[in-house]
C-alpha cells in the first residue's frame, strides 16, 4: 500500500475542531500553554493628595465619629468610677465644733495675779494689761477662782474686798476681757445657793450672764450638782446663749464615778458641757516620778467615751521635773485642756526664763488649733511590747501596785495624718523598741518637746527620749512631708 494513500493518517487524532490533514495534525499542541503573569505592583503610600481625597469619604468619616466616641465614654466611664471609690470610700466626718470644745482654758485665782508687788505694780490693772498676751499664747477662755467667798453673797464677790476687788473692777475685768476675745467662767464651788430664796440663784445667774460672764464652774460635791438646780441653770444660760456666745455649766469630777449628767425627765437635756478631770489624784505630798506614771497610765488605758465633753488638768501635786511633761500631755488628750497659771509664763516674770516656757506653752496651744488630730482626733492607746521594770512600781495603797512602762505613748490621727505623743517620765533615758509599733510610719518631724534641741525630721528606729521628756511628732511616710 502506498504510504500517501488517503486514509486516515498515522499519529493523526481526529476530534473535534481539528482537521484530518496532515497539515492540521501537525499544527495542533499537545499541552495547553500556561497563562503569562501579570507583572508585580509595589505598594506604595498614598500621596498627600489621594490621602485627602479618601479620608474625605463616607467610611472615614464613619470611623472617625466612632473612635472619638469610644475615647469619650471611656473618659466619662473613668470620671465616674473614680468618683464612686471617692464617695463610697470611708473618710472621717469633720464635727463642728462649740467656743468651749476649741478653747483653752487657763485658771487662774486672780489674787496670785493683782496683789500689790513691792515695786508698786499689780493690782486689776495689771491683770487686765496681761489679757492680750494671754490671747496671744493661744488662751481662749479663763476660768476665775476665788470670787467668791462662801459666806459672801453671789452678787457681792468678796464683801470685804480684800483678796480681789470691788464689784466695778470684776466688771471692768469681765469689759476687757470680751475686747481681748477671752471668754470669762466664773467658778462658784462652795457657794450654797440653798440657804437663799428659791429666786435668788437664778437672779445672781442673770447678772453675771448680763455682765459678760461665759458660764460657770462647779464640782460634784456642790450643793448644786443636782438635777433640779442644773435643769433651772440650763433654762437661765439657754436665754443668755446663742450660736456664738453660748454659756456653759463646767463640773470638776473629784469621785471616781460621776452620777447620770443626762436629765431623762426633760427630754433627755444634757446638764452639763464640760466634765473637768484630773490626770493626778490629788494628795497632801508631792508625787513620785512612779506615782505619776502609774496614774497618767492609768487613764490612757480606761478613758472612755463620754456623753459631754471632757476636759483635762493636772490636778495633784508633781515635781518640777515633769511639770513640762504633764503640761505636753494635758494639751494633747482629748478634749479641752485646762491649765493652771503658771509663774513661768506671767508675763511680768523674768524675762530670761519666760520665753522658753511660754514658746512650749504656745507651740502647743497653736499646734492644737491648726490641727484636726490633736483637735478632735482618734485617740490609740500604744502600749509597749518590752519588758517592764518591776522597780518602776507605785508605792501608794490608793494607785494599782503593778509595773509601769518606762515610755508612755499615745496616738492622735485624723485621716491620714498622725501625732505621736511619748512621755518618759523615768529618770533613766531610753531608746524605742524597734517591733514596738511596727504599722507605724518611722520617719517623722519633731512639733513641741520639753527640750530645746529637738528640731527638725526624725527616726524612730534612732530616737531616745531624754530623762522627764515629753515630745510630740508628725509622722509621715518615707519620702513624704503630708
Amino acid at each position: 500500500m502506498p504510504l500517501n494513500a488517503a486514509v486516515t493518517g498515522y499519529g493523526s487524532v481526529a476530534g473535534p475542531g481539528l482537521s484530518t490533514s496532515m497539515g492540521g495534525s501537525e499544527s495542533a499542541p499537545l499541552l495547553m500553554p500556561e497563562p503569562e503573569a501579570e507583572p508585580f505592583q509595589q505598594w506604595q503610600p498614598l500621596t498627600k493628595e489621594e490621602l485627602e481625597v479618601v479620608a474625605g469619604g463616607p467610611g472615614w468619616r464613619k470611623a472617625r465619629c466612632y473612635l472619638v466616641l469610644l475615647f469619650w465614654l471611656t473618659w466619662l466611664t473613668m470620671l465616674a468610677i473614680a468618683i464612686t471609690i471617692i464617695v463610697m470610700s470611708p473618710r472621717p466626718v469633720e464635727t463642728p465644733l462649740k467656743w468651749w470644745q476649741k478653747s483653752l482654758f487657763y485658771q487662774l485665782q486672780p489674787d496670785l495675779l493683782t496683789e500689790e508687788r513691792a515695786d508698786g505694780s499689780g493690782g486689776i490693772n495689771a491683770l487686765c494689761k496681761q489679757l492680750p498676751y494671754l490671747r496671744s499664747v493661744g488662751v481662749g477662755a479663763l476660768i476665775l477662782e476665788g470670787l467668791f467667798d462662801k459666806k459672801a453673797s453671789p452678787l457681792n464677790p468678796n464683801a470685804t474686798g480684800e483678796r480681789f476687788g470691788t464689784l466695778p473692777q470684776i466688771q471692768h475685768l469681765l469689759a476687757e476681757s470680751h475686747k481681748a476675745d477671752l471668754k470669762v467662767v466664773l467658778d462658784v464651788l462652795m457657794l450654797d445657793f440653798s440657804k437663799y430664796a428659791d429666786t435668788f440663784p437664778q437672779h445672781a445667774l442673770r447678772f453675771w450672764l448680763e455682765q459678760g460672764a461665759a458660764g460657770f464652774a462647779i464640782c460634784d460635791t456642790d450643793a448644786a450638782y443636782s438635777e433640779t438646780t442644773l435643769l433651772e441653770w440650763k433654762g437661765v444660760l439657754k436665754e443668755f446663749s446663742s450660736e456664738e456666745k453660748e454659756r456653759i455649766v463646767v463640773v470638776k469630777q473629784t469621785k471616781d464615778v460621776l452620777p447620770p449628767l443626762k436629765s431623762f425627765s426633760q427630754d433627755n437635756v444634757t446638764l452639763v458641757d464640760v466634765v473637768m478631770r484630773s490626770i493626778l489624784p490629788s494628795s497632801q505630798h508631792l508625787m513620785s516620778a512612779k506615782e505619776v506614771a502609774v496614774s497618767i497610765e492609768t487613764h490612757l488605758q480606761t478613758r472612755e467615751e463620754d456623753d459631754v465633753w471632757p476636759s483635762w488638768t493636772v490636778g495633784g501635786k508633781a515635781s518640777l521635773h515633769l511639770k513640762k511633761l504633764l503640761l505636753v500631755l494635758v494639751m494633747t488628750l482629748p478634749g479641752t485642756p485646762v491649765v493652771r497659771y503658771d509663774e513661768d509664763i506671767d508675763q511680768a516674770q523674768d524675762k530670761k526664763k519666760r520665753p522658753l516656757a511660754s514658746a512650749l506653752f504656745s507651740t502647743l496651744s497653736h499646734s492644737r488649733a491648726r490641727e484636726e488630730a490633736l483637735l478632735f482626733g482618734n485617740f490609740t492607746f500604744l502600749p509597749f511590747n518590752s519588758s517592764t521594770d518591776d522597780s518602776f512600781s507605785s508605792t501608794n495603797s490608793t494607785l494599782p501596785s503593778r509595773p509601769s512602762p518606762p515610755i508612755l505613748a499615745f496616738l492622735r490621727s485624723w485621716g491620714c495624718v498622725h501625732f505621736l505623743i511619748l512621755l518618759n517620765v523615768g529618770p533613766e533615758p531610753h531608746a524605742l523598741d524597734p517591733a514596738w509599733a511596727p504599722s507605724l510610719p518611722k520617719a517623722g518631724v519633731f512639733v513641741a518637746n520639753t527640750g530645746t534641741a529637738r528640731l527638725g525630721s526624725t527616726s524612730l528606729d534612732t530616737l531616745e527620749l531624754r530623762p522627764h521628756e515629753a515630745i510630740v511628732i508628725k509622722l509621715f511616710e518615707a519620702g513624704s512631708y503630708s
